[in-house]
């Protein structure tokens, strides 16, 4: 599942290349980087840690500002970022569990004929509930 945040980023005042990564939509999400690269992927990380912990905690995830109303201080420019959740839960989200579920045996029969993954299809709509 990818997901797409935006974020503010803000010079350093004394010049020296770097920038602070504020995320609007996610209280007290913010990073830093010594260049531009390196906020990127800092803020990346950064959100992506964020929502990773919300979800294991069983909160909803916030939605995503529009870029035209997002909120900006002097000196911030607005980039969207794309937050890789599937990557970033594999590497470090806690493991997966199995649970056990019942379907009417006409629904198994056509998910099964029709290749559908059953484990995929219950991770959309969990993740579809849990934006909400």
């Amino acid at each position: 599942m990818k997901l797409i945040y935006p974020a503010v980023f803000y010079p350093f005042s004394d010049g020296s290349g770097g920038y602070v990564v504020e995320f609007p939509d996610l209280p007290g999400c913010v990073t830093e980087g010594k260049n531009l690269e390196e906020a990127f992927e800092m803020g990346n990380d950064a959100a992506s840690g964020w929502i990773l912990g919300e979800m294991e905690e069983g909160n909803l995830i916030p939605e995503a500002s529009a870029y035209e109303t997002v909120p900006k201080r002097t000196g911030g420019q607005v980039n969207m970022m794309i937050l890789d959740m599937d990557a970033y839960a594999e590497k470090y989200g806690e493991k997966a569990v199995r649970k056990n579920l019942t379907i009417p045996a006409w629904l198994n029969t056509f998910a099964e004929k029709h290749s559908i993954n059953f484990s995929q299809v219950l991770q959309e709509a969990l993740m579809k509930k849990a934006k909400r």
